[in-house]
Protein backbone atom coordinates (compact mmCIF):
# COMPACT_ATOMS: atom_id res chain seq x y z
CA UNK A 1 0.00 0.00 0.00
CA UNK A 2 1.70 3.49 -0.48
CA UNK A 3 2.25 5.84 1.94
CA UNK A 4 -0.14 7.91 1.28
CA UNK A 5 -2.84 5.53 1.30
CA UNK A 6 -1.82 3.78 4.30
CA UNK A 7 -2.52 7.38 5.83
CA UNK A 8 -5.90 7.86 4.39
CA UNK A 9 -6.82 4.38 5.31
CA UNK A 10 -5.93 4.83 8.73
CA UNK A 11 -7.71 8.22 9.30
CA UNK A 12 -11.42 8.57 10.22
CA UNK A 13 -13.35 7.98 6.85
CA UNK A 14 -15.70 11.08 5.37
CA UNK A 15 -18.52 9.43 5.08
CA UNK A 16 -19.47 5.56 5.97
CA UNK A 17 -22.14 3.40 4.22
CA UNK A 18 -23.10 0.43 4.72
CA UNK A 19 -22.09 -1.02 1.56
CA UNK A 20 -19.96 0.46 -1.16
CA UNK A 21 -20.48 -0.76 -4.61
CA UNK A 22 -17.68 0.32 -7.22
CA UNK A 23 -18.83 0.58 -10.57
CA UNK A 24 -22.74 1.80 -12.09
CA UNK A 25 -23.25 -0.37 -15.01
CA UNK A 26 -26.20 -2.78 -14.76
CA UNK A 27 -24.38 -5.26 -12.35
CA UNK A 28 -23.62 -2.51 -9.60
CA UNK A 29 -27.10 -0.72 -9.61
CA UNK A 30 -28.80 -4.13 -8.93
CA UNK A 31 -26.37 -5.21 -6.12
CA UNK A 32 -27.07 -1.67 -4.65
CA UNK A 33 -30.55 -1.75 -5.66
CA UNK A 34 -31.16 -4.88 -3.95
CA UNK A 35 -29.12 -3.92 -0.81
CA UNK A 36 -31.14 -1.05 -0.61
CA UNK A 37 -34.46 -2.62 -0.73
CA UNK A 38 -33.03 -4.25 2.61
CA UNK A 39 -32.34 -1.34 4.57
CA UNK A 40 -28.74 -0.90 3.94
CA UNK A 41 -27.52 2.66 3.25
CA UNK A 42 -25.72 2.29 -0.06
CA UNK A 43 -23.33 4.31 -2.42
CA UNK A 44 -22.44 3.30 -5.73
CA UNK A 45 -18.78 5.28 -7.26
CA UNK A 46 -18.74 5.40 -11.02
CA UNK A 47 -15.86 6.49 -13.02
CA UNK A 48 -17.66 7.01 -16.27
CA UNK A 49 -21.06 7.03 -17.41
CA UNK A 50 -23.92 5.45 -14.86
CA UNK A 51 -25.41 2.61 -17.38
CA UNK A 52 -21.84 0.96 -17.94
CA UNK A 53 -20.86 -0.92 -20.99
CA UNK A 54 -24.47 -2.27 -21.60
CA UNK A 55 -25.75 0.71 -21.61
CA UNK A 56 -23.59 2.89 -24.04
CA UNK A 57 -21.23 0.82 -25.66
CA UNK A 58 -22.53 -2.99 -25.96
CA UNK A 59 -25.92 -4.90 -25.72
CA UNK A 60 -28.33 -1.54 -26.35
CA UNK A 61 -25.95 -0.12 -29.06
CA UNK A 62 -25.07 -3.25 -30.88
CA UNK A 63 -28.85 -4.20 -30.59
CA UNK A 64 -29.92 -1.26 -32.41
CA UNK A 65 -27.75 -1.69 -35.27
CA UNK A 66 -28.81 -5.30 -35.55
CA UNK A 67 -32.27 -5.06 -35.47
CA UNK A 68 -33.00 -3.04 -38.53
CA UNK A 69 -30.95 -5.51 -40.50
CA UNK A 70 -32.80 -8.89 -38.95
CA UNK A 71 -36.33 -6.73 -39.52
CA UNK A 72 -35.57 -6.10 -43.36
CA UNK A 73 -33.50 -9.18 -43.72
CA UNK A 74 -37.33 -11.38 -42.32
CA UNK A 75 -39.31 -8.48 -44.72
CA UNK A 76 -37.82 -9.48 -47.30
CA UNK A 77 -39.39 -13.25 -47.13
CA UNK A 78 -42.60 -12.25 -46.47
CA UNK A 79 -44.56 -12.06 -50.15
CA UNK A 80 -46.20 -8.62 -49.63
CA UNK A 81 -43.40 -6.79 -48.12
CA UNK A 82 -40.66 -8.34 -50.08
CA UNK A 83 -40.35 -5.50 -52.40
CA UNK A 84 -40.67 -2.63 -49.95
CA UNK A 85 -37.94 -4.14 -48.27
CA UNK A 86 -35.42 -4.82 -51.40
CA UNK A 87 -33.57 -1.61 -50.73
CA UNK A 88 -30.81 -0.95 -48.93
CA UNK A 89 -30.83 0.00 -45.12
CA UNK A 90 -30.56 3.91 -44.02
CA UNK A 91 -26.95 3.91 -42.75
CA UNK A 92 -27.82 7.53 -41.32
CA UNK A 93 -31.26 6.92 -39.98
CA UNK A 94 -29.92 3.86 -38.31
CA UNK A 95 -27.16 5.23 -36.50
CA UNK A 96 -28.97 8.21 -35.82
CA UNK A 97 -31.54 5.57 -34.17
CA UNK A 98 -28.97 4.34 -31.88
CA UNK A 99 -27.67 7.25 -30.74
CA UNK A 100 -31.25 8.03 -29.59
CA UNK A 101 -30.96 4.45 -27.49
CA UNK A 102 -27.65 5.28 -25.77
CA UNK A 103 -29.57 8.71 -24.79
CA UNK A 104 -26.83 10.48 -26.95
CA UNK A 105 -23.96 9.14 -24.11
CA UNK A 106 -25.12 10.83 -21.72
CA UNK A 107 -26.37 9.17 -18.36
CA UNK A 108 -29.15 11.91 -16.84
CA UNK A 109 -32.16 9.16 -16.64
CA UNK A 110 -29.82 6.75 -15.29
CA UNK A 111 -28.71 9.18 -12.30
CA UNK A 112 -32.79 10.24 -11.94
CA UNK A 113 -33.07 6.53 -11.10
CA UNK A 114 -30.29 6.80 -8.24
CA UNK A 115 -31.61 9.56 -7.22
CA UNK A 116 -35.12 8.11 -6.78
CA UNK A 117 -34.25 4.93 -5.12
CA UNK A 118 -32.10 6.16 -2.71
CA UNK A 119 -28.65 5.71 -3.31
CA UNK A 120 -25.66 8.11 -3.34
CA UNK A 121 -23.57 8.27 -6.40
CA UNK A 122 -19.96 9.31 -5.94
CA UNK A 123 -18.43 10.55 -9.57
CA UNK A 124 -14.22 9.30 -9.79
CA UNK A 125 -12.49 6.88 -10.22
CA UNK A 126 -12.32 4.38 -6.81
CA UNK A 127 -9.72 2.54 -5.81
CA UNK A 128 -9.14 0.15 -2.50
CA UNK A 129 -7.66 1.83 0.22
CA UNK A 130 -7.38 -1.68 2.82
CA UNK A 131 -10.03 -3.96 4.04
CA UNK A 132 -13.62 -1.98 3.90
CA UNK A 133 -12.23 1.25 2.47
CA UNK A 134 -12.12 3.36 -0.68
CA UNK A 135 -10.55 6.27 -1.82
CA UNK A 136 -12.19 8.73 -4.61
CA UNK A 137 -10.99 12.02 -5.47
CA UNK A 138 -9.33 12.40 -2.66
CA UNK A 139 -11.80 11.40 -0.35
CA UNK A 140 -12.27 7.78 1.62
CA UNK A 141 -15.42 5.97 1.81
CA UNK A 142 -15.72 3.24 4.39
CA UNK A 143 -18.22 0.41 4.48
CA UNK A 144 -19.46 -1.20 7.23
CA UNK A 145 -20.59 -4.57 5.69
CA UNK A 146 -19.58 -4.77 2.35
CA UNK A 147 -17.43 -3.64 -1.08
CA UNK A 148 -18.26 -5.11 -4.08
CA UNK A 149 -16.50 -4.39 -6.97
CA UNK A 150 -18.81 -4.37 -10.31
CA UNK A 151 -16.34 -2.56 -12.77
CA UNK A 152 -16.94 -5.16 -15.08
CA UNK A 153 -14.40 -6.00 -18.15
CA UNK A 154 -12.57 -4.06 -21.02
CA UNK A 155 -11.13 -5.36 -24.33
CA UNK A 156 -7.68 -6.71 -25.02
CA UNK A 157 -5.45 -6.22 -28.09
CA UNK A 158 -3.44 -9.23 -28.67
CA UNK A 159 0.60 -8.38 -28.61
CA UNK A 160 0.88 -8.31 -32.61
CA UNK A 161 3.52 -5.98 -33.90
CA UNK A 162 2.14 -2.59 -35.00
CA UNK A 163 -1.29 -3.08 -33.42
CA UNK A 164 -1.66 -0.99 -31.15
CA UNK A 165 0.15 1.89 -32.96
CA UNK A 166 -2.37 1.20 -35.44
CA UNK A 167 -4.92 2.09 -33.40
CA UNK A 168 -7.89 -0.13 -34.06
CA UNK A 169 -11.79 -0.50 -33.33
CA UNK A 170 -12.34 -2.09 -29.97
CA UNK A 171 -16.37 -3.23 -29.14
CA UNK A 172 -16.99 0.35 -28.03
CA UNK A 173 -15.74 2.32 -31.24
CA UNK A 174 -17.36 -0.77 -33.35
CA UNK A 175 -20.87 -0.10 -31.62
CA UNK A 176 -19.75 3.83 -31.32
CA UNK A 177 -18.88 4.98 -34.76
CA UNK A 178 -20.58 8.17 -36.72
CA UNK A 179 -19.87 6.70 -39.79
CA UNK A 180 -20.07 3.46 -42.10
CA UNK A 181 -16.05 2.58 -43.30
CA UNK A 182 -15.78 1.30 -46.54
CA UNK A 183 -13.69 -1.81 -45.97
CA UNK A 184 -13.75 -3.06 -42.74
CA UNK A 185 -11.63 -6.18 -41.22
CA UNK A 186 -13.00 -8.04 -38.07
CA UNK A 187 -10.84 -10.15 -36.61
CA UNK A 188 -12.28 -12.99 -33.73
CA UNK A 189 -15.11 -15.59 -34.48
CA UNK A 190 -17.20 -14.58 -31.29
CA UNK A 191 -20.66 -12.92 -30.27
CA UNK A 192 -18.83 -9.47 -31.35
CA UNK A 193 -16.61 -10.40 -33.99
CA UNK A 194 -19.88 -12.14 -35.48
CA UNK A 195 -22.85 -9.06 -34.59
CA UNK A 196 -20.65 -6.67 -35.73
CA UNK A 197 -19.95 -8.27 -38.90
CA UNK A 198 -23.57 -8.92 -39.53
CA UNK A 199 -23.74 -5.00 -38.78
CA UNK A 200 -21.51 -3.32 -40.93
CA UNK A 201 -22.03 -5.69 -43.81
CA UNK A 202 -25.55 -4.80 -43.99
CA UNK A 203 -24.96 -1.16 -43.62
CA UNK A 204 -22.85 -1.12 -46.30
CA UNK A 205 -19.36 -1.74 -45.74
CA UNK A 206 -17.71 -4.52 -47.05
CA UNK A 207 -16.20 -7.05 -44.60
CA UNK A 208 -13.51 -9.78 -43.80
CA UNK A 209 -14.15 -11.55 -41.38
CA UNK A 210 -10.65 -13.45 -39.99
CA UNK A 211 -10.97 -16.23 -37.95
CA UNK A 212 -8.07 -17.83 -36.17
CA UNK A 213 -10.08 -21.43 -34.99
CA UNK A 214 -12.49 -23.75 -37.51
CA UNK A 215 -15.25 -21.59 -36.95
CA UNK A 216 -17.68 -19.44 -35.69
CA UNK A 217 -19.31 -19.08 -32.37
CA UNK A 218 -17.05 -21.80 -30.79
CA UNK A 219 -18.80 -21.43 -27.35
CA UNK A 220 -22.09 -22.98 -28.78
CA UNK A 221 -22.98 -25.97 -31.24
CA UNK A 222 -20.96 -26.29 -33.60
CA UNK A 223 -23.96 -25.94 -36.11
CA UNK A 224 -24.84 -22.69 -35.06
CA UNK A 225 -21.70 -21.45 -36.18
CA UNK A 226 -22.04 -23.37 -39.47
CA UNK A 227 -25.22 -22.06 -40.18
CA UNK A 228 -24.66 -18.27 -39.22
CA UNK A 229 -21.14 -18.36 -41.63
CA UNK A 230 -23.47 -18.96 -44.44
CA UNK A 231 -25.32 -16.66 -43.95
CA UNK A 232 -22.70 -14.40 -43.69
CA UNK A 233 -21.14 -15.28 -46.65
CA UNK A 234 -24.75 -15.10 -48.67
CA UNK A 235 -24.79 -11.24 -47.24
CA UNK A 236 -21.35 -10.78 -48.82
CA UNK A 237 -19.05 -11.15 -45.95
CA UNK A 238 -15.55 -12.87 -46.67
CA UNK A 239 -15.08 -15.05 -44.30
CA UNK A 240 -11.50 -16.81 -43.69
CA UNK A 241 -10.82 -19.38 -41.21
CA UNK A 242 -7.58 -20.80 -39.72
CA UNK A 243 -5.96 -17.91 -40.18
CA UNK A 244 -3.75 -15.36 -37.38
CA UNK A 245 -2.68 -11.73 -37.99
CA UNK A 246 0.89 -11.61 -37.66
CA UNK A 247 1.76 -7.60 -38.45
CA UNK A 248 -0.84 -4.52 -38.41
CA UNK A 249 0.66 -1.18 -40.36
CA UNK A 250 -0.66 2.30 -40.17
CA UNK A 251 1.14 4.60 -41.63
CA UNK A 252 -1.28 7.85 -40.94
CA UNK A 253 -3.76 8.45 -38.49
CA UNK A 254 -6.94 7.89 -39.79
CA UNK A 255 -5.53 6.04 -42.86
CA UNK A 256 -5.70 2.94 -44.27
CA UNK A 257 -4.65 -0.22 -41.83
CA UNK A 258 -2.74 -2.93 -43.72
CA UNK A 259 -3.69 -6.27 -42.00
CA UNK A 260 -0.92 -9.15 -42.68
CA UNK A 261 -1.81 -12.43 -42.14
CA UNK A 262 0.64 -15.54 -40.65
CA UNK A 263 1.51 -17.34 -43.87
CA UNK A 264 1.82 -20.89 -42.40
CA UNK A 265 -1.86 -20.57 -40.89
CA UNK A 266 -3.18 -18.19 -43.89
CA UNK A 267 -4.53 -21.11 -46.36
CA UNK A 268 -8.15 -20.94 -44.27
CA UNK A 269 -11.46 -20.98 -45.88
CA UNK A 270 -13.40 -18.09 -47.47
CA UNK A 271 -13.33 -15.89 -50.19
CA UNK A 272 -9.73 -13.70 -49.22
CA UNK A 273 -11.35 -10.19 -49.00
CA UNK A 274 -7.98 -8.70 -50.30
CA UNK A 275 -4.69 -9.41 -51.89
CA UNK A 276 -2.40 -12.32 -51.08
CA UNK A 277 -1.84 -12.32 -47.45
CA UNK A 278 -2.15 -8.46 -46.64
CA UNK A 279 -5.38 -7.26 -46.96
CA UNK A 280 -6.00 -3.58 -46.77
CA UNK A 281 -8.80 -1.56 -45.03
CA UNK A 282 -10.55 1.26 -43.54
CA UNK A 283 -11.08 0.07 -40.13
CA UNK A 284 -10.15 -2.72 -38.17
CA UNK A 285 -11.98 -4.12 -35.76
CA UNK A 286 -10.33 -6.35 -32.60
CA UNK A 287 -12.53 -8.62 -31.22
CA UNK A 288 -10.79 -11.34 -29.31
CA UNK A 289 -10.92 -11.59 -25.94
CA UNK A 290 -11.38 -9.42 -22.12
CA UNK A 291 -10.07 -8.47 -19.06
CA UNK A 292 -11.17 -7.65 -15.81
CA UNK A 293 -11.17 -3.89 -15.37
CA UNK A 294 -9.07 -4.69 -11.80
CA UNK A 295 -5.69 -3.06 -13.11
CA UNK A 296 -5.74 0.19 -11.23
CA UNK A 297 -8.50 -0.67 -8.38
CA UNK A 298 -5.94 -0.62 -5.06
CA UNK A 299 -6.47 -4.99 -5.37
CA UNK A 300 -2.81 -4.85 -3.93
CA UNK A 301 -3.72 -3.13 -0.40
CA UNK A 302 -5.86 -6.43 0.89
CA UNK A 303 -3.67 -9.03 -0.92
CA UNK A 304 -4.18 -9.71 -4.04
CA UNK A 305 -2.80 -9.11 -7.79
CA UNK A 306 -3.68 -5.90 -9.70
CA UNK A 307 -5.26 -6.97 -13.02
CA UNK A 308 -6.39 -10.19 -12.01
CA UNK A 309 -9.96 -11.92 -11.90
CA UNK A 310 -11.42 -12.34 -8.38
CA UNK A 311 -12.22 -15.07 -6.92
CA UNK A 312 -15.80 -16.01 -5.63
CA UNK A 313 -18.02 -18.58 -4.12
CA UNK A 314 -21.64 -18.85 -5.13
CA UNK A 315 -22.67 -15.58 -3.16
CA UNK A 316 -19.94 -13.99 -5.09
CA UNK A 317 -17.36 -13.64 -1.91
CA UNK A 318 -14.26 -13.32 -2.81
CA UNK A 319 -12.35 -16.23 -1.44
CA UNK A 320 -8.98 -14.81 -1.49
CA UNK A 321 -9.55 -11.98 1.25
CA UNK A 322 -10.05 -13.00 4.62
CA UNK A 323 -12.99 -11.01 6.75
CA UNK A 324 -15.87 -11.57 4.69
CA UNK A 325 -16.88 -8.19 3.21
CA UNK A 326 -15.48 -8.24 -0.61
CA UNK A 327 -17.41 -8.99 -3.10
CA UNK A 328 -16.27 -9.45 -7.09
CA UNK A 329 -20.11 -9.32 -8.93
CA UNK A 330 -20.13 -9.74 -12.97
CA UNK A 331 -17.74 -9.74 -15.81
CA UNK A 332 -14.88 -9.19 -12.86
CA UNK A 333 -15.17 -12.48 -11.54
CA UNK A 334 -15.34 -14.41 -15.22
CA UNK A 335 -18.24 -17.01 -14.00
CA UNK A 336 -20.60 -15.42 -17.13
CA UNK A 337 -19.28 -12.96 -18.88
CA UNK A 338 -23.03 -11.78 -20.16
CA UNK A 339 -24.61 -8.52 -18.71
CA UNK A 340 -28.33 -10.43 -17.49
CA UNK A 341 -25.56 -13.13 -15.38
CA UNK A 342 -23.92 -10.04 -13.73
CA UNK A 343 -27.49 -8.80 -12.97
CA UNK A 344 -28.28 -12.33 -11.57
CA UNK A 345 -25.20 -12.51 -9.40
CA UNK A 346 -25.94 -8.52 -8.52
CA UNK A 347 -29.39 -10.28 -6.82
CA UNK A 348 -27.78 -13.17 -5.46
CA UNK A 349 -24.95 -11.02 -3.80
CA UNK A 350 -27.41 -8.06 -2.77
CA UNK A 351 -29.33 -11.01 -0.91
CA UNK A 352 -26.36 -12.42 0.61
CA UNK A 353 -24.80 -9.44 1.56
CA UNK A 354 -27.97 -8.31 3.71
CA UNK A 355 -28.53 -11.60 4.91
CA UNK A 356 -25.33 -11.35 6.22
CA UNK A 357 -25.32 -7.60 7.58
CA UNK A 358 -28.57 -9.44 9.77
CA UNK A 359 -25.83 -12.00 11.21
CA UNK A 360 -27.92 -14.76 9.81
CA UNK A 361 -26.69 -17.73 10.63
CA UNK A 362 -26.51 -20.08 7.97
CA UNK A 363 -26.86 -18.47 4.48
CA UNK A 364 -29.65 -20.38 1.42
CA UNK A 365 -26.37 -21.42 -0.14
CA UNK A 366 -27.29 -24.55 -1.79
CA UNK A 367 -27.33 -25.34 -5.44
CA UNK A 368 -30.59 -23.29 -6.82
CA UNK A 369 -30.82 -21.37 -3.17
CA UNK A 370 -31.24 -17.64 -2.75
CA UNK A 371 -27.39 -17.30 -2.31
CA UNK A 372 -26.18 -19.06 -4.52
CA UNK A 373 -25.69 -18.13 -8.07
CA UNK A 374 -25.95 -21.39 -9.41
CA UNK A 375 -27.20 -20.66 -13.02
CA UNK A 376 -23.71 -19.64 -13.84
CA UNK A 377 -22.41 -23.31 -14.19
CA UNK A 378 -25.91 -24.96 -15.51
CA UNK A 379 -28.15 -22.41 -16.98
CA UNK A 380 -26.55 -19.42 -18.46
CA UNK A 381 -28.66 -18.59 -21.48
CA UNK A 382 -27.28 -16.47 -24.39
CA UNK A 383 -28.72 -14.89 -27.81
CA UNK A 384 -26.44 -14.08 -30.62
CA UNK A 385 -28.30 -11.45 -32.53
CA UNK A 386 -26.81 -12.50 -36.09
CA UNK A 387 -29.13 -13.13 -38.87
CA UNK A 388 -30.10 -15.85 -38.49
CA UNK A 389 -30.19 -15.48 -34.35
CA UNK A 390 -28.35 -18.41 -32.52
CA UNK A 391 -29.28 -18.80 -28.82
CA UNK A 392 -28.37 -21.63 -25.89
CA UNK A 393 -28.71 -22.16 -22.89
CA UNK A 394 -26.84 -24.38 -20.56
CA UNK A 395 -24.75 -27.31 -21.50
CA UNK A 396 -23.65 -28.35 -25.09
CA UNK A 397 -23.47 -32.37 -26.07
CA UNK A 398 -20.17 -31.99 -25.81
CA UNK A 399 -19.54 -30.38 -22.35
CA UNK A 400 -22.25 -32.30 -21.27
CA UNK A 401 -20.27 -35.77 -22.36
CA UNK A 402 -17.04 -34.09 -20.54
CA UNK A 403 -18.72 -33.32 -18.08
CA UNK A 404 -19.70 -37.02 -17.26
CA UNK A 405 -23.29 -37.34 -18.27
CA UNK A 406 -25.17 -39.96 -20.11
CA UNK A 407 -27.10 -38.18 -22.73
CA UNK A 408 -28.81 -38.31 -25.64
CA UNK A 409 -29.11 -35.59 -28.24
CA UNK A 410 -31.90 -34.77 -29.94
CA UNK A 411 -32.15 -32.42 -33.20
CA UNK A 412 -35.49 -31.12 -35.37
CA UNK A 413 -35.24 -28.85 -38.27
CA UNK A 414 -37.26 -25.80 -37.27
CA UNK A 415 -38.20 -24.66 -40.64
CA UNK A 416 -40.30 -27.89 -40.67
CA UNK A 417 -42.99 -26.32 -38.16
CA UNK A 418 -45.79 -24.59 -39.35
CA UNK A 419 -45.50 -21.14 -37.25
CA UNK A 420 -41.89 -21.11 -39.34
CA UNK A 421 -43.17 -21.32 -42.73
CA UNK A 422 -45.60 -18.50 -41.63
CA UNK A 423 -42.84 -16.73 -40.38
CA UNK A 424 -40.77 -16.30 -43.48
CA UNK A 425 -40.45 -18.00 -46.65
CA UNK A 426 -37.50 -20.21 -47.01
CA UNK A 427 -36.86 -19.97 -43.25
CA UNK A 428 -34.02 -22.09 -41.85
CA UNK A 429 -33.02 -22.91 -38.87
CA UNK A 430 -32.38 -25.94 -36.40
CA UNK A 431 -33.17 -27.13 -32.84
CA UNK A 432 -30.90 -29.37 -30.19
CA UNK A 433 -31.75 -30.57 -26.82
CA UNK A 434 -29.78 -32.08 -24.87
CA UNK A 435 -31.33 -34.70 -22.09
CA UNK A 436 -29.73 -36.44 -19.22
CA UNK A 437 -31.02 -39.98 -19.21
CA UNK A 438 -30.25 -40.70 -15.95
CA UNK A 439 -32.12 -37.95 -14.51
CA UNK A 440 -34.81 -37.59 -17.87
CA UNK A 441 -33.80 -33.69 -17.24
CA UNK A 442 -33.05 -31.28 -19.99
CA UNK A 443 -28.85 -30.21 -19.81
CA UNK A 444 -29.13 -27.79 -22.54
CA UNK A 445 -30.85 -26.48 -25.81
CA UNK A 446 -30.11 -24.37 -28.97
CA UNK A 447 -31.90 -22.65 -31.64
CA UNK A 448 -30.63 -21.61 -34.41
CA UNK A 449 -32.95 -19.33 -36.66
CA UNK A 450 -34.54 -15.81 -37.27
CA UNK A 451 -36.26 -14.51 -34.16
CA UNK A 452 -35.35 -17.50 -32.29
CA UNK A 453 -33.97 -15.71 -29.36
CA UNK A 454 -37.79 -15.10 -27.91
CA UNK A 455 -37.68 -18.89 -28.05
CA UNK A 456 -34.79 -19.29 -25.27
CA UNK A 457 -36.85 -18.21 -21.70
CA UNK A 458 -38.71 -21.59 -22.55
CA UNK A 459 -35.52 -23.51 -22.31
CA UNK A 460 -33.89 -21.62 -19.60
CA UNK A 461 -37.52 -22.40 -17.46
CA UNK A 462 -36.77 -26.03 -18.71
CA UNK A 463 -33.07 -26.20 -17.54
CA UNK A 464 -33.05 -23.98 -14.33
CA UNK A 465 -36.62 -25.85 -13.46
CA UNK A 466 -35.04 -29.15 -14.10
CA UNK A 467 -38.77 -29.82 -15.55
CA UNK A 468 -38.98 -33.51 -16.23
CA UNK A 469 -39.38 -34.83 -19.91
CA UNK A 470 -42.44 -36.23 -18.85
CA UNK A 471 -43.99 -32.86 -17.74
CA UNK A 472 -42.67 -30.85 -20.71
CA UNK A 473 -44.86 -32.68 -22.89
CA UNK A 474 -48.42 -31.58 -20.72
CA UNK A 475 -46.32 -27.70 -21.42
CA UNK A 476 -48.70 -27.09 -24.63
CA UNK A 477 -47.43 -25.18 -27.67
CA UNK A 478 -49.96 -22.73 -29.17
CA UNK A 479 -50.57 -23.68 -33.10
CA UNK A 480 -49.08 -22.42 -35.21
CA UNK A 481 -46.35 -20.64 -33.64
CA UNK A 482 -42.29 -21.58 -34.07
CA UNK A 483 -42.13 -22.92 -30.19
CA UNK A 484 -44.45 -25.73 -32.01
CA UNK A 485 -40.58 -27.33 -31.99
CA UNK A 486 -40.59 -28.25 -28.64
CA UNK A 487 -43.45 -30.54 -29.45
CA UNK A 488 -41.55 -32.33 -32.48
CA UNK A 489 -37.89 -32.19 -29.87
CA UNK A 490 -40.07 -34.60 -27.83
CA UNK A 491 -41.91 -36.88 -30.02
CA UNK A 492 -38.05 -37.50 -32.10
CA UNK A 493 -36.87 -38.19 -28.32
CA UNK A 494 -39.72 -40.74 -27.68
CA UNK A 495 -39.30 -41.92 -31.01
CA UNK A 496 -35.59 -43.19 -30.13
CA UNK A 497 -36.89 -45.59 -27.76
CA UNK A 498 -36.24 -46.12 -24.00
CA UNK A 499 -32.79 -44.58 -22.75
Amino acid sequence: MAATEATRASEAPDATYDVLVLGAGPTGENVADRAHADGLSVAIVESELVGGECSYWACMPSKALLRPVTARSEARRVPGLADAAAGPLDASAVLARRDDVVGHWKDDGQVRWLDAAGIDLVRGHARLAGPRRVSVGGRTLAARHAVAVCTGSRPVLPPVPGLAAAKPWTSRDATSAKAVPGRLVVVGGGVVGVEMATAWRALGASVTLLVRGDGLLPRMEPFAGRLVAESLAEAGVFLRTGVEVSEVRREAPGGPVTVVLDSEVSGGSGGSGGSGDEIVADELLIATGRAPRTDDLGLETVGLEPGSWLRVDDSCLVTDVPGGWLYGVGDVNHRALLTHQGKYQARIAGAAIAARARQVPILDSGPWGAHAATADTAAVPQVVFSDPEAASVGLTAAAAERAGHRIRVVDQDLGAVAGAFLYADGYRGRARMIVDLDREILLGATFVGPGVGELLHSATVAVAGEVPVERLWHAVPAYPTISEVWLRLLEAYRSQGPS
